[in-house]
């Protein structure tokens, strides 16, 4: 039994005065002191972890007003606040031990869009892939390209003055910005945008901050123009936060542009709140050539002659980022373009071409491609090259590039490379050169690192691969840093070319030099106390520092405290390194749906895998070994613990306090699709670590008698079937329903078929798969044969559906069989029942193992359930687990067989509709169904689309059913809207919410199939 963790960092008192006064101020946000809110936001992308003492979520403009004019108070004056957007920060700009002022949650509006003349409104929390995508209708996109844009806020962007891919040709975020309104410490709301002359005096005569701030900016631009011409380098990138030499703007500096200083602020003079931003026509034509190398330096070489071309941008990837690449679910849509290249390619090139016509882009491309082919194989240059032509082929390898940053920390062991010294800028004529030294340093230390980035624009990607639980490695933080200042100031670059500053402002005095008090002045203007994420940027005066790179507590500080067979135990989610990815906006992506729906990170993979790290370290520290008490409990009668199980959940229904509760609830709200499985880039799996935690957390406190009844579905359903009406009839009277709802906990179940899947079976001279039926097989059957593997829900729910699948094989001239009936197992390991879990797979694994000894394959019919074999399964038992292949694995492998086919089907088109396990986990498998389709003449499209909210059985949970619904509103609803004839859905859960939410009837593809095949 796990003790009650109480022990946790307490919010301080002031904090909670300060909480207090503020919701009796009218505060219609949210605000969260809770440690689980507070551990979440303690870690970004970086090294560092911080803990807050709260998270505070704006409504409004309004809300931030209340917010800065309470913390300008005098009782409030050491009250810090930091704005977080979408915390995909590499040097822990948003981190903070005072408040986290989330603006995502709420403020994320589109205000209004100006299509004609092309410009666009929103608010600080708004996503820019969001935006973009709200923007396509117009023939519009908002320029600054990251590689986190699905995540990363318009108010995160204007900060850190992000920008990325493409900036030689688009620039910064800066240079899009028209308007900002930015809330200044005690409340003022200043809109800020290039002036002349005259508003500038009006705005300087002021008597508040707002004029504080202009005449300080003003006479530093006027009286320190010489020198900040001298300092600042003539770079793409420029020596943003703050940024003096853009102070003065147009062709004369005649105009004055407070917006310079407050785009790379990074929140230390005000919380942007809105922004009027510059937006362009999407180009109509682009392609991107994919140049490789034998050598990475090469690659990096060759860019600065590739540049005199005049491509719209190129990013470089190195060897170890495009092998991971391979080994991830991104590798499916672009492995064509890279064809035979493993082993051999240490480089990679990526050149874009835009145009406004495809007889345009033809041209660039072949002045391109002639210069290439004409040194193709010679010594410094390119060995070969392909081309991606079309927004859709080139997002795809973008998209490759984009994930490059989560990959490198998928490599194996426990050295993974980690941000710290990754966004340098150099002058691009520099670059190889500079990286040379750069590798030369991390060599020399024995260092193994990645590198991808905008070689374009100088900018390099480094992450040297450090395990920061030992204290030598994470020693080596400080003098690899400094070596790298020395490197980039020898070649007269920058630090931070692209991410922000954050705690790496410790080298600000280095880079500005003489110009770093003015930056100490502007800072006291806005910000006279140092409260406004204080340690970054800049400080108001002598007496506060800059924060130091290795004085900050680093995440590798709480992990070591964690020991190391605990940490290998719980691998699955310990190695999550706060990419974000999880994060995105989109809600036709499957991954996250429950973040999607509430919008709480702690409902996210990252918060969970945040909040499973700091359970396992505060166990640790009471000295519980969580592998060992999973080991213990397991072998305990159930009724050895049970008068302590009652006990404790006594205590919690008195609300006495236990982090347990705060990490059940968070583990509570996944749904277990896996789709983080699958997507993360660093493949978090939620749903097994959830598992676990389950497991031990009801050592302590007694289950829900849901849980219990879920757990035995598979087990009674087989015995409910046999009379079908004695469950169906009940479950249709409202006091039954109302019964299971707030008894068990249970909504809408489903009904049971009416007709047995065993008579169907009868009536189609399908046998059961006994080994005497398989011995009597002539050869003829069995190179046709198939034993169907039967899953609870399908088998018993959804009868019908089995045998027209079954039928279907028939007319087709294949020879089904069906495998008895053995629990899966899948709905005891959700729930945490693992020691049962365990017994049921091994019993299963062992009855398939036979069958497969005949020959025959063997193929499940759900996704969700068949993918339970090569990953829960393979947990228990390795390479021992039975190879069981989805419907559409199995038949793409007989496409010539269909083909004979064709000519008894009736050609139509159809839509797919994928589960989300099946998209995230089994990605190659819906190329499968296209093949199928193919072979028999049907034309097939999928859908893009998230997850559908249902889940087993989490959507039939009472406590879950709204987000269910929210859910499923997000993606499948929109779908569902129209004609509904050519839609398919191979999930049974999805095939259940349809009819549920919309009161739709989806058929299975094998359905859909079966009703063209001739009579």
């Amino acid at each position: 039994m796990i003790p009650a963790l109480r022990e946790v960092d307490e919010v301080q008192a002031l904090y909670l005065a300060f909480l207090r006064a503020l919701t009796e101020a009218g505060f219609r946000g949210d605000t969260s002191p809770s440690y689980a809110s507070r551990t979440v936001l303690a870690t970004d992308n970086s090294i560092y972890q911080v803990l807050p003492q709260a998270v505070i979520y704006p409504r409004d403009t309004g809300d931030l007003q209340l917010l800065t004019e309470l913390a300008d108070r005098e009782e409030f004056h050491t009250v810090v606040l930091s704005p977080r957007g979408g915390g995909t920060g590499t040097n822990g700009q948003s981190l903070t031990d005072g408040l986290v002022v989330d603006l995502s949650r709420h403020m994320n509006r589109i205000l209004e869009i100006d299509a004609e003349q092309r410009w666009v409104k929103v608010q600080a929390g708004v996503v820019k892939d969001q935006l973009n995508a709200a923007l396509q209708p117009h023939g519009l996109f908002f320029a600054p390209e990251l590689s986190t844009s699905d995540r990363a806020t318009i108010g995160g962007m204007i900060n850190t003055d992000a920008s990325g891919q493409g900036s030689c040709v688009y620039g910064k975020t800066r240079d899009h910005v028209l308007e900002l309104a930015t809330v200044l410490l005690g409340g003022e709301l200043w809109r800020s945008q290039p002036i002349d002359g005259e508003t500038l005096q009006r705005a300087s005569a002021r008597g508040d901050r707002v004029g504080e701030a202009h005449r300080v900016c003003a006479a530093i631009a006027r009286d320190k123009a010489d020198l900040i011409a001298r300092k600042f380098p003539k770079l793409n990138r420029c020596l943003t936060g703050y940024d003096l030499a853009h102070l003065g703007t147009g062709r004369d500096g005649e105009h004055f542009d407070l917006n310079s200083v407050l785009c790379g602020s990074e929140g230390s003079l005000g919380f942007v709140a809105e922004a009027k931003l510059r937006v362009l026509p999407i180009p109509k034509c682009v392609a991107l050539v994919n140049l490789k190398y034998d050598h990475f330096r090469d690659a990096l070489r060759d860019a600065e002659s590739l540049m005199g071309a005049g491509p719209t941008s190129i990013e470089t990837v190195d060897s170890k980022v495009l092998q991971l690449a391979m080994e991830d679910i991104v590798w499916t849509s672009v492995s064509e373009y890279f064809a035979g290249d493993k082993g051999r390619v240490k480089g990679i090139n990526l050149v874009e071409y835009t145009a406004a016509s495809e007889e345009e882009l033809d041209l660039a491309l072949k002045q391109f491609t002639s210069g290439v082919d004409a040194l193709l194989g010679q010594a410094g240059k390119s060995i070969g090259y392909s081309i991606a032509r079309g927004h859709a082929e080139v997002d795809k390898i973008w998209a490759m590039r984009k994930r490059a940053v989560g990959l490198l920390g998928n490599v194996h062991g426990e050295k993974r490379p980690i941000p710290f010294v990754e966004d340098t800028c150099v002058p691009p004529e520099h670059l190889a050169d500079f990286i040379g030294e750069f590798r030369a340093v991390l060599d020399e230390m024995g260092l193994d690192y990645g590198m991808f980035g905008h070689v374009d624009a100088g900018v390099l990607h480094v992450r040297p691969a450090i395990d920061m639980k030992d204290p030598a490695q994470a020693a080596l933080i400080r003098p690899i840093t400094d070596k790298v200042v020395a490197l980039v100031q020898k070649y007269g670059g920058l630090l931070w070319g692209e991410h922000g500053k954050g705690v790496r402002a410790e080298y600000a005095p280095e880079f500005f030099g003489e110009l770093y008090p003015e930056l100490q002045r502007i800072k006291a203007a806005f910000d006279p106390r140092n409260q406004l994420n204080p340690g970054k940027v800049a400080t108001p005066g002598i007496a506060s520092g800059l924060l130091k790179i290795d004085a900050v507590p680093t995440r590798g500080e709480r992990d070591r405290q964690i020991p190391a067979q605990v940490w290998d135990g719980y691998s699955e989610g310990v190695h999550c390194n706060g990419n974000g990815a999880c994060f995105n906006w989109d809600p036709d992506s499957a991954m996250c749906p429950s973040y999607k729906a509430t919008r709480e990170r702690i409902h996210s993979p990252k918060g969970r895998a945040s909040l499973m790290r700091e359970w396992l370290r505060l166990l640790s520290n009471r000295g519980v070994d969580a592998a060992e008490a999973s080991r213990k409990f397991r072998e305990q009668s159930f009724f050895v613990g049970l008068p302590g199980r009652i006990k404790h959940s006594l205590a919690r229904a008195r609300g006495e306090y236990d982090f347990n509760h705060e990490v059940n609830a968070a583990m509570q709200g996944c749904l277990g699709c896996k789709s983080c499985t699958g997507q993360c880039p660093i493949k978090v799996d939620v749903p097994e670590f959830r598992a676990k935690f389950l497991e031990l957390y009801y050592s302590r406190y007694l289950r829900p008698l849901r849980d219990y009844f879920v757990g035995a579905l598979e087990f009674t359903m087989p015995q409910l079937a046999r009379l079908p009406q004695l469950y169906n009839w009940p479950m249709k009277l409202a006091p039954v329903r109302r019964l299971l709802e707030r008894g068990l906990g249970l909504v809408d179940s489903p009904m049971l078929a009416r007709k047995r899947l065993t008579k169907s079976m009868s009536e189609l001279g399908v046998p059961l798969a006994s080994h005497a039926c398989l011995d009597s097989l002539g050869p003829a059957q069995r190179e046709r044969a198939v034993i169907i593997v039967q899953d609870a829900f399908t088998s018993y729910f959804d009868a019908e559906m089995v045998a027209d699948l079954l039928h279907l094989l028939k007319r087709l001239d294949f020879f089904p069989l069906v495998a008895p009936f053995h629990a899966n197992g899948k709905p005891l390991h959700v729930h945490g029942f693992l020691r049962q879990f365990e017994r049921v797979a091994l019993a299963n694994s062992a009855m398939l193992k036979k069958l497969a000894e005949s020959g025959i394959p063997l193929v499940g019919v759900d996704p969700s359930m068949t993918i339970v074999y090569r990953s829960e399964y393979r947990k228990v038992m390795g390479d021992q687990a039975p190879k069981v292949q989805l419907l559409q694995e199995w038949l793409a492998g007989h496409s010539q067989h269909l083909a004979q086919q064709r000519h008894r089907v009736r050609q139509t088109r159809f839509q797919l509709l994928p589960h989300c396990s099946e998209q995230t986990n089994a990605r190659d498998s819906l190329g499968d169904w296209h093949s199928v389709f193919a072979a028999l003449g049907l034309e097939l499209t999928t859908e893009r689309l998230g997850c559908c909210g249902m889940a087993g059985t989490y959507g039939h949970e009472t406590a879950h059913k709204e987000t269910s619904r929210a859910i499923f509103q997000q993606s499948w609803a929109p779908r569902l809207n129209g004609e509904t004839d050519q839609l398919l859905a191979s999930g049974f859960s999805c095939r259940c919410q349809a009819h549920r939410f919309a009161g739709i009837k989806l058929r299975h593809p094998l359905q859909g199939l079966l009703a063209q095949l001739h009579k």
